[in-house]
Parts: structure tokens; C-alpha cells; sequence
């Protein structure tokens, strides 16, 4: 008699230990931002710069104050001059992606089309510098932060954890003060056009001493905030 012979045990193939726990660790700093977000409803959250500055023991200055606290000329000027739209989209505005790919001659040449809530998102959770992985990490993380915040909390947090001075001055109280001397709800419109005018570039553009471009920038800026005096309504405090 023959036996039929016994089908040979099955290979069972699985990933590497090394490499399960290092698709763990990466799904977990993927979410993190999604379960922080909104814990950062409430308190005074920094940036992952200034982190990084504190853990290499670099100067940092923040002093962190309510959006009631700030001048609305300033909070006006910001928005007209990082995000016009600001009120009207919901953390990404496609519009101005679309004007940004219609101009560029090619993917190397896109430049604008970020958001104050996409700056929010990158300041809090990712990293400085041109990448197009952090873009693709940045875009639907402002949406979430858009959904789950109020548009006053979100601008509230940009303009305290934004980078305003040249050597670790960071959130627009620590900005004027070393631009100005003043505390930021003593803020005017040619002062604050000079702080948005340094946005983003606190290192090479400077409030306190400002060069032609930062002017001709200011002069544009206070033009436009006397000219949309509803840009930041959606931040006014309800009555």
C-alpha cells in the first residue's frame, strides 16, 4: 500500500524584528501630531526649533502671550502678509497651490502657496527647510489642525511660536521687543508691517535695523492692511 506523502510544512516569511519595531517607532511619530493636536487647544506649546535650540543649549527667548494681548494691526498685517485667504480656507489653500504650480517652470521652481496654518503645522511638529517629504507630512496635517482648532487658536499659536529675531527670538512678544523695545500690544502699523516683513527669513531680515527690501516690503504690507480691514475676522474675539 501506498501512503500519500505529507505535504511539506508551510514557510511562514515575516518581516525582521529590526524591522517591525522601526515600522512601530515611525507609525507612532506619524500619529503623534494627530493625537497632540488637540491637546494644544490649551497651554503655551514651543516648536520643534526651539527644541532642538535648547537641546544643543542655544539661546532661546519666548515670552508667550494671548491673542488679546497682541495688536490687532499686527495680527491684521500678518495675515494680509502670509495668508490673505487665511479666513477663507480650511488650513490649505488649493487656490494659491494651483497659482504656484501654474507659475513654476518646473517642481524645483514652486515657491509660495503655504499657508499660516501649514507654517503652524511644520513650526510645531516637523522640521525647517525645503523637503518634499515634509510637504506631503505638512498638508494633511494643517487640514486636521484646521478642523480640530479654532482659527483664533491657530493664529494665536503661529505668532508665539514663529521665529522673529536673529538670535533665538521666538513669538512675536519676544520680536518686538528686540526690534522695538515695546511689548507687542503697543504695536503700530509701520512697526508691525517691519515684523511680518522679516517673516520668514528672521536671520537675514531685520525689524530693528531694516534694510531697503525690508522697508519696500513694510510699505507694502501696511498698504494692504489698510486695505483689508476683514482679513483676520475669522481671529476677533466673539462678542
Amino acid at each position: 500500500m501506498i501512503f500519500p506523502q505529507p505535504a511539506p510544512p508551510r514557510v511562514r516569511w515575516r518581516l525582521p524584528l529590526a524591522v517591525r519595531i522601526g515600522l512601530i517607532v515611525l507609525g507612532v511619530l506619524l500619529a503623534l501630531p494627530y493625537v497632540l493636536t488637540p491637546l494644544y487647544l490649551f497651554g503655551e506649546p514651543g516648536s520643534t526649533v526651539m527644541l532642538g535650540r535648547r537641546l544643543i543649549g542655544a539661546r532661546v527667548e519666548r515670552h508667550f502671550v494671548p491673542i488679546s494681548q497682541i495688536s490687532p494691526i499686527l495680527i491684521r498685517t500678518v495675515v494680509v502678509a502670509e495668508d490673505g485667504r487665511f479666513c477663507d480656507h480650511h488650513g490649505v489653500d488649493f487656490q494659491e497651490i494651483s497659482n504656484a504650480l501654474a507659475d513654476a517652470e518646473d517642481m524645483d521652481e514652486v515657491r509660495g502657496g503655504s499657508t499660516i496654518t501649514q507654517q503652524l503645522a511644520k513650526n510645531l511638529f516637523l522640521w525647517p527647510g525645503r523637503s518634499y517629504v515634509r510637504k506631503v507630512l505638512e498638508l494633511p496635517l494643517a487640514l486636521w489642525i484646521d478642523l480640530v482648532m479654532p482659527k483664533r487658536r491657530i493664529l494665536e499659536l503661529y505668532l508665539n511660536v514663529a521665529e522673529w529675531g536673529p538670535n533665538g527670538e521666538f513669538g512675536v512678544e519676544a520680536g518686538s521687543q528686540y526690534a522695538f523695545r515695546k511689548p507687542v500690544r503697543q504695536v503700530g502699523p509701520g512697526e508691525a508691517a517691519l515684523l511680518a516683513a522679516v517673516l520668514p527669513s528672521p536671520a537675514r531680515r531685520n525689524a530693528r535695523t531694516p534694510g531697503p527690501g525690508v522697508r519696500r516690503l513694510a510699505n507694502i504690507y501696511v498698504s494692504r492692511a489698510a486695505s483689508a480691514p476683514n482679513a483676520d475676522r475669522c481671529a476677533r474675539s466673539t462678542p
